[in-house]
């Protein structure tokens, strides 16, 4: 069990101690649910109340709150709590699954897959004809990866992800559980004979930059024709569905439940809230924010937020649910 005293987290810190504690800090936890010898956040006034009544020995808080550190406890402030937070994890964290050996004897690797140097392939894992693995690429169990496809450096992708053909993923890229990428778009048209649907062929491909994290359960199809683009930096939540050919800037979020239809369009920096839906051919200019569970159906100029559905201008949304809300008295 790693244990550290409170300055030498604030060496990673570079904070301000006040107070002090003789306790060994042992663990991060929850403001309401640390015990003595953990370390806790308040990044947020409304919070601050807490402390009091916190058995924490030590809380990391914005430099913008007033807080008492009390007995035997002490506080840190700093200029953003929630990326010091994120330095104390890291000291913390327990770091990844260990593999007995780089790579397992029932990983099968095809004979014309190049593997860089320190990537590790766990039991059951799939690596097909022409796939490229950069340097220190690590493939947990059950891991499929199909022909011609290419990995960057540093990369992790988990148990349970299948990466389609001729799929191309940058550097340090994370790629969690049950994920599925390059499959088949949603393409299909009524027959002539209006008795069925035919099927579009989908031979396009997925390409994915540098950074990129996405979330258990999500799936990025393959373009119709071209690539459905992820850009450096993105970060996609769980259960997220990118839909064929959609292109995504770099640095987007998108939250879970919510999807792209086909063929959108993001700029860089662009927010999409949880359940919310991008209808297909739309394009989010550059630092737009789409709120929670709602459904943008016509292009958003940069940097504007909208809310609703259909969606439109926030502040314009809001004033709509109130008159509603009135007329419904």
């Amino acid at each position: 069990m790693k244990s550290f005293t409170v300055a030498e987290i604030n060496s990673e810190l570079n904070g301000e101690i006040l107070g002090n504690t003789s306790a060994i800090i042992t663990a991060p936890e929850q403001l309401e649910n640390a015990k003595e010898g953990e370390i806790t956040i308040i990044g947020n006034r409304k919070y601050a109340k807490l402390w009091a009544s916190s058995n924490a020995s030590v809380a990391v808080i914005d430099e913008k709150i007033d807080l008492e550190p009390g007995e035997n406890k002490a506080l840190i402030k700093v200029p953003n709590a929630d990326l010091a937070m994120a330095k104390i994890l890291e000291l913390f964290d327990p770091g990844l699954p260990a593999f007995e050996e780089d790579i397992h004897p029932t990983a099968v690797v095809h004979k014309t897959a190049t593997l860089g140097k320190g990537c590790q392939i766990g039991a059951n894992t799939y690596v097909g004809k022409n796939v490229i693995l950069g340097d220190n690429t690590i493939l947990y169990p059950n891991v499929t990866i199909m022909d011609d496809t290419t990995l960057g450096n540093g990369c992790t992708i988990w148990s349970g992800t299948v990466i389609r053909e001729r799929t191309i993923i940058g550097h340090s890229c994370i790629i969690h559980t049950n994920v599925s990428i390059g499959a088949d778009g949603f393409g299909f048209r009524p027959s002539t004979d209006g008795k069925g649907l035919v099927k579009i062929p989908q031979i396009g491909n997925v390409v994915i930059g540098n950074a990129v994290e996405i979330g258990s359960n999500s799936c990025v199809d393959r373009g119709k024709f071209s690539s459905t683009i992820i850009g450096d930096g993105c970060k996609i939540d769980n259960l997220v569905q990118i839909g064929h050919n959609s292109v995504m800037g770099r640095s987007c979020i998108m939250a879970g439940h919510s999807g792209l239809a086909g063929s959108v369009t993001l700029g860089d920096g662009v927010i999409i809230g949880g359940s919310a839906s991008i209808n297909d051919h739309t394009t989010l200019h550059s630092g737009v924010t789409v709120g929670a569970g709602s459904g943008v159906v016509s292009d958003v100029a940069a940097g504007k937020t909208v809310l609703g559905y259909p969606a439109c201008d926030s502040r314009e949304m809001l004033k709509q649910w109130v008159t509603l809300r009135k007329l419904a008295k």
